[in-house]
This record gives C-alpha cells, sequence and structure tokens, in this order.
C-alpha cells in the first residue's frame, strides 16, 4: 500500500518541507508539506521532481574501482581498500600538501555533507582545499570575515518585516534565494509590496525578479561596487547617515568619508552607466526608509570587486542604521550553533595565512581558488610537491571551474583520485574510485548550513524516508570509512569516528565557562545522548549544546533530538533578533568599518571608474528548474527555459547579423564554445547571457539524458586568471567575450548533433 513521508528538500538552498508518497520503496510523488514551520506548503519544480531524481537510472549503484584503466563494479570493502592504498603512499613520500580536497556544492546540501569533511580536512592535513565557494560566495564570507571577525556571520535581510529591499545581482524567483533561506522568496517579495513595500533590483538582466519590481536599474555588469560606493557617498553629502543603536559597536566610522570620497555619483555615472540622480534617489529612499535591507547575490560576488561590493552591502545597512535592526538585516541564530559565547574582542579574521604554489594566491577561510586547481596539479614549481592525488566529494569542477579543459587533462595526470558521487560525469570519470551515495529518499536531512542564513529562526530533521537499498552504503558511513582510509587508520570501526567527536566535543564544552554543562563529567554527558547511530548522536549533542539547547538537562524546556523527532514538521523558533554584539569575533570587539585588507582595494576600485568594456560582455544566468550541474539528467527539468542559450539584445544581434535561433560561436580568453542565439530585450545592449551548469559532452560518462542535450560549458570561456585578489573568487560575470554567427550550413550541423 502507497505511505507518505516527510522529507526536507536538498536540491535548493530554499529547505522547502516535502510530503512524498512511497510505493513498494520508490517516490512515486512529491507535494509540498503545508503543516512545515517554515515553507507552508511551498514547492518548486526541482521539489515537485524529487522522485524522478531519486530514481534516476543512471545513478551508480555500486562503487568503482579502476582495474587495468577501466571503472569496474566492486565491492565496498574493495572500493576503501583501493583508496587506502592510493592515498597513503601519497602523503607518506610527498606530504600532506601533495593531497587536494575539493568540495562540491551538494555538500552543503547533506547531513554527511556537514558533518565529515572537517574531520577529512583535518585528518589529511593538506592546505590544498579547493571548494565551490570560489566560484561563488567567497567574497562575502571575507568581507563578513573583516567586517564582523567570523567568516560565517553573513547578515541576511528581514524579508517579511523589511519596508524597503534593494537586491543586486540577484534573482530568487529563479534561484530560490541564496545566502538568505527563504522558502517561497517569490511570495515573500510579493508580501512586501501587497504591505506598501519597496522592491528596487539592480541587474544587467530584466530578469523574472526585476519584472516584479518597483524599479529596475540595467547597471553595467561588474559595476556593482562602485554604484554602491556611490550611494554611501551620497549619505555622508547629505547627512543621511544614522547608524542609531549601532553606534558603540562601529569602529572606522569617522574614517570612511575619505575612504569613499572619489565615488561621487557623478563620478560613477558613466562607469556604470546610471545617472547621478538615479544614484541618490536610491540612497535617499534606503535613508528613509522606516526600515530597509541591502541584499546582493552571485552577480555581485563573481565579479572583480566582489568582496568591495559585499563590504559595501554592509556598510550601507550600517549608515542607515538598518543591520541587526528588525526589517533590517540581521544575524540567524541556528539551532546547531555552538553555545554563543559573551560578547567581547575575538581573535579576528586572517587572510593570506598561506599561498598556493604557482600564482602564490592567498587563502582565505582556508582555502585556494578553485581557478588554480588545474595548475597546482600540472606545474612543477620549487615551492613545494604539485597535488599528485585528489578526493573530490560532490563536485564537478570540469564544468564548474574556469578552463575545464586544462583541469580535464590535468585530472588525467593524477596518481590517484577519490570521487564521492552519484554519477560517473565529467570529473568523476577521471576518479580511480568512485564511492555513490545512495539516493536522498533513502537519507537523514538535517539544514546545518542554511539554518545559519535562514530569514527565520526554526529547527526540522527528517530521517531516511526509504529504507537504504541492499548493496548501498549511507553517505555518513561513507565519509566516515573514507576519513579512516585516508588517515592511516583504514579498517577500523567507522562509528569510532563519530565516537572521538562527541568525546572531543564533550571534553571541551564542559571547560567552557559560559557553557551550559561547564564542570560536568563527558563521560556522563556522552551516555545521555540518543538518536540511532553516530550522526544522529552527534546532531543530538548540537542542539543540546546550542542556543535553544535542554544543556543536558539545564533547561527541561530545551532542545534535543527526542524533542525534534517529536515534531516532524519542525519547531518554529522565531523571528530573527538583534544579536549584537555577540556575534563580533574582531580584535575591536566591534564592526570594523575599514579593515586594512579593503583599504588597500579600494586604489583598485578608483582605478574602474575609468574602466568601460570595449565589446560584449558576459553575465551568466540561473534557472529554476536547475542547480550548478546536478540536474540536467532529469527529463522533468530540463527543456523550456531551461535550455542553454545565448540571451544578446536585439541591437546587437542586428549588428551582428545574429538571427535568433542561429548558431552562434561565442569566443573569450579560455576557448570557444558554440549556443543557439535567443534574440531577447531582457539583456541590456552590449550584454550578453549564457547559463551556468552545462557542457555535458564529455566521453566516458555515464549520464544519458544530459548527454543527449549537452550545451556549452560557459566556464570554458575563461581562463582562469581573472580573480577577486582579496577572495581569491573567480570573475565569472562582466568579462570580454566575442560573438559572430556561424554560417546556415554550420547551424544546421551542430543543431543535427545535439
Amino acid at each position: 500500500m502507497p505511505r507518505t513521508a516527510l522529507r526536507i528538500c536538498p536540491l535548493c538552498e530554499a529547505t522547502c518541507g516535502l510530503t512524498l508518497t512511497i510505493d513498494r520503496g520508490r517516490v512515486t510523488g512529491a507535494r509540498g508539506d503545508r503543516d512545515d514551520v517554515f515553507s507552508k506548503g511551498f514547492i518548486c519544480p526541482k521539489g515537485a521532481a524529487f522522485g524522478d531524481l531519486d530514481a534516476d537510472p543512471d545513478r551508480l549503484r555500486a562503487p568503482l574501482v579502476r582495474v587495468d584503466g577501466e571503472l569496474r563494479e566492486a565491492t565496498w570493502d574493495e572500493a576503501f581498500d583501493a583508496v587506502a592504498a592510493g592515498i597513503r603512499p601519497v602523503v607518506e613520500r610527498y606530504g600532506p600538501h601533495a593531497v587536494g580536497l575539493v568540495l562540491g556544492n551538494p555538500n552543503v546540501h547533506t547531513v554527511a555533507g556537514a558533518l565529515y569533511p572537517p574531520l577529512l580536512i583535518a585528518g589529511l592535513g593538506t592546505r590544498s582545499l579547493f571548494t565551490a565557494s570560489t566560484v561563488d560566495q567567497m567574497p562575502k564570507h571575507v568581507s563578513s570575515g573583516l567586517l564582523f571577525g567570523d567568516a560565517n556571520a553573513i547578515p541576511v535581510p528581514d524579508l517579511d518585516r523589511t519596508d524597503h529591499l534593494l537586491l543586486i545581482g540577484a534573482n530568487p524567483l529563479e534561484s530560490n534565494g541564496s545566502l538568505c533561506t527563504a522558502p517561497d522568496f517569490p511570495g515573500r517579495l510579493k508580501a512586501l509590496r501587497a504591505r506598501g513595500g519597496t522592491l528596487t533590483v539592480v541587474d544587467p538582466r530584466r530578469t523574472r525578479t526585476a519584472r516584479l519590481a518597483d524599479r529596475h536599474i540595467a547597471v553595467r555588469p561588474g559595476t556593482d561596487a562602485l554604484l554602491l560606493a556611490a550611494m554611501a557617498h551620497t549619505l555622508f553629502a547629505e547627512d543621511l547617515v544614522t547608524p542609531a543603536d549601532l553606534a558603540p559597536h562601529l569602529d572606522g566610522l569617522d574614517r570612511l568619508p575619505a575612504a569613499l570620497a572619489d565615488f561621487t555619483p557623478e563620478a560613477v555615472a558613466d562607469a556604470c552607466d546610471v545617472d547621478a540622480a538615479t544614484v541618490r534617489t536610491l540612497a535617499r529612499e534606503l535613508a528613509a526608509a522606516p526600515t530597509a535591507a541591502v541584499y546582493a547575490r552571485i552577480g555581485s560576488c563573481t565579479v572583480p570587486h566582489g568582496t568591495l561590493a559585499g563590504w559595501l552591502v554592509d556598510v550601507l545597512n550600517v549608515l542607515t542604521g538598518n543591520l541587526d535592526r528588525p526589517g533590517g538585516a540581521l544575524f540567524p541564530q541556528a539551532a546547531t550553533d555552538r553555545t554563543p559565547r559573551p560578547a567581547g574582542p575575538g581573535r579576528g579574521f586572517a587572510l593570506g595565512r598561506w599561498h598556493s604554489r604557482v600564482r602564490r594566491h592567498p587563502e582565505a577561510k582556508g582555502e585556494l581558488p578553485l581557478a588554480a586547481l588545474a595548475e597546482e596539479i600540472d606545474t612543477a614549481t620549487d615551492e613545494g610537491e604539485p597535488i599528485r592525488a585528489l578526493v573530490a566529494v560532490a563536485a564537478n569542477p570540469v564544468l564548474s571551474a574556469p578552463d575545464g579543459d586544462r583541469l580535464d587533462k590535468a585530472l588525467a595526470s593524477l596518481d590517484f583520485m577519490v570521487s564521492v558521487d552519484p554519477y560517473l560525469n565529467e570529473t568523476s570519470r577521471h576518479a580511480h574510485v568512485v564511492l555513490p551515495p545512495p539516493p536522498p529518499a533513502q537519507s537523514p536531512h538535517h539544514d546545518f548550513a542554511f539554518n545559519t542564513l535562514a530569514v527565520r529562526n526554526q529547527v526540522r530533521y527528517t530521517r531516511p524516508a526509504v529504507p537504504l537499498e541492499p548493496g548501498r552504503m549511507a553517505e555518513t558511513e561513507i565519509l566516515a570509512r573514507l576519513v579512516l582510509a585516508v588517515t592511516g587508520m583504514h579498517g577500523a570501526d567507522p562509528a569510532v569516528v563519530d565516537a572521538m567527536v562527541v568525546d572531543r566535543t564533550l571534553a571541551q564544552a564542559v571547560t567552557e565557562p559560559h557553557s551550559p554543562v561547564h564542570g560536568r563529567d563527558p563521560k556522563e554527558l556522552a551516555a545521555l545522548l540518543t538518536g540511532v547511530n553516530g550522526p544522529e548522536r552527534r546532531l543530538d549533542m548540537m542542539l543540546r549544546l546550542g542556543p535553544y539547547g535542554d544543556g543536558f538537562g539545564a533547561d527541561p524546556d530545551g532542545l534535543t533530538l527526542d524533542r525534534l523527532l517529536a515534531h516532524p514538521h519542525g519547531i518554529d523558533l522565531g523571528p530573527l533578533r538583534p544579536r549584537l554584539p555577540q556575534p563580533l569575533k574582531t580584535r575591536s570587539g566591534k564592526v570594523e568599518l575599514l579593515p586594512e585588507p579593503i583599504a588597500a582595494d579600494l586604489p583598485r576600485l578608483r582605478a574602474a571608474l575609468a574602466e568601460r568594456p570595449a565589446g560584449l560582455v558576459l553575465v551568466g544566468r540561473r534557472h529554476l528548474r536547475s542547480n550548478n550541474s546536478w540536474m540536467h539528467n532529469v527529463p522533468a527539468l530540463t527543456g523550456g527555459s531551461n535550455r542553454c542559450t545565448l540571451h544578446l539584445h536585439p541591437e546587437d544581434a542586428e549588428r551582428l547579423g545574429v538571427r535568433d535561433g542561429q548558431t552562434v560561436r561565442i569566443k573569450g580568453a579560455g576557448g570557444e564554445v558554440t549556443a543557439p542565439a535567443e534574440v531577447t530585450d531582457a539583456v541590456r545592449p552590449g550584454v550578453v547571457s549564457l547559463p551556468h551548469g552545462w557542457g555535458h559532452d564529455r566521453p566516458g560518462t555515464r549520464t544519458r539524458h544530459a548527454s543527449a542535450d549537452p550545451g556549452a560549458n560557459v566556464n570554458q570561456l575563461l581562463d582562469g586568471s581573472l580573480l577577486d585578489p582579496l577572495s581569491g573568487n573567480a570573475v565569472l560575470n562582466a568579462v570580454p567575450v566575442e560573438v559572430a554567427p556561424l554560417s546556415a550550413a554550420v547551424t544546421k550541423t551542430c543543431r543535427a548533433l545535439t
């Protein structure tokens, strides 16, 4: 008989609650959970297609091990034997930094991806860490680290209470939100306008979000930081700076006017292609609103001045008194955060503690730029050993990093590679061992990362909706065994990994004066933990030690895993609340408004005042039915608007002699690709747009649907040389390209091939 089961959707940052229909161990339907405390029944096409993705026949069902050059199915024991035999000799001969670790975006969508990669990093002791952050949001981490002392202290807009929202480089009607976890983001924006609020969107494309807005500013790509700087300048020039209750928590406010003196509205107008009067209006409206929030996303991050743009977003929220204020931008408080420490000076945030070997890129947040991965493998220097072995967890950098062709060749040269991935894709096809996690219905779910970015404090946990199929291994066990295999403990019981974390965490917690368990016996505390396995015991521990926890009995009404399991639709913990100065970990204990690395980068922004693109510039775009390169193998999520086409303005199409639907060649510094042209006035003149995550045309993959309509890899247009210097983030937007039509005969051939 069919039954239902609850599941939190892991397919984007919105984290919506789902009600799954299960029949004979298979998900046959998915709808929104109307009783979910956070999403209240909202669902998008990705969530509705949960069953199709879960049952994708191209998902690997057993490990693969390379034998005589070919990947063959193997047992789990054989696979982990091969991992230990491949990684340990590299560490012992060349040192830990010769082993690279690449973490992809899906890690933050799983329980296993939150709990075990930190142990992999620590166990290996490698500095060769690369993640999807440096092709996405690293500038925001760096600006938050410099301002607040904590790279993960990212304020989010209080969507449900704000009167004025300024969105920059964000398209949440397609992305469902990012660095701002908000189920039904579209509904929240409509509610903002319905209650008389104002929505302004700054974007070179007239996106679905821009069409909803009161005002759309079609800024020139890559100039967001200039626009924001001019708005801040206006606030000072017109005596509109009102930090209000924030004033005691600020350091450097008096130095900002001089730092921003050159960025007048008139000075930035030509560079941004936004007239000075409009810049002043944006600043005045922000200052005049009863409450307001500035929110910027990937379009402002993946540009040459991404960190400065992220910094200026929070500067504007500070100058208008809207940081840490209801209706402004606040710091969420997740249930699994450690017990909040008392307010006061912290260690601060440092950049460049080590550097990459080849181009000497500084680390940021412990990571090196993903754009540098290929050269760190294929280039010898006197600075140490190149990367000779690689562990990739839920990562497909051949498609997500610049110059995939070079990385493709570099991966083929590795001594050893292990990939944790459900698919044989463009990256995992190079692995010597592939460890496939089970489908999401067979895994538990709790949003460790996204609850730290949620627009409302809440907590939810769902156990697997479907038991593990015979021959499958839980992703938590896969990663625990991987930790053991690469750290010289191969063959030990994987439960020892979780037990060590519990023992270490509790031993530290009892020494902290602010902890609810200060002075208690850690063994006694460990005996109180509940859960059916190690990961659940760790979750129970984190909940109990967290800001809403029971403190192992100190607060009988506090959170525990048992209490959470008794509330299958989640527990609402209330709206976001002001928290300053507690979240601050800067050396001063204050918001440091003009940190030295920011001040040192401002001359580069001043130089941009005189820069103008000589031709077309490229920007990316997102689709509602896609998330990076994950979902192009699911027929229900491709086609329609989710196609790999090049958007270009009618004026540019006429000038270039391009017809709608005609195949065009796009050329950049890293190479060239072809794609069908889609002529549309949704992009401003001088701008072309190609979506991210496509290019499924390499041999040796096993993604039949994606390969049948591969699209073009936009990142192949980039050579990896353009980075935001503070964060190491790849510049993926506002890059120059050339576009030319192909002949009718070539266009016909291209269509036949695809």
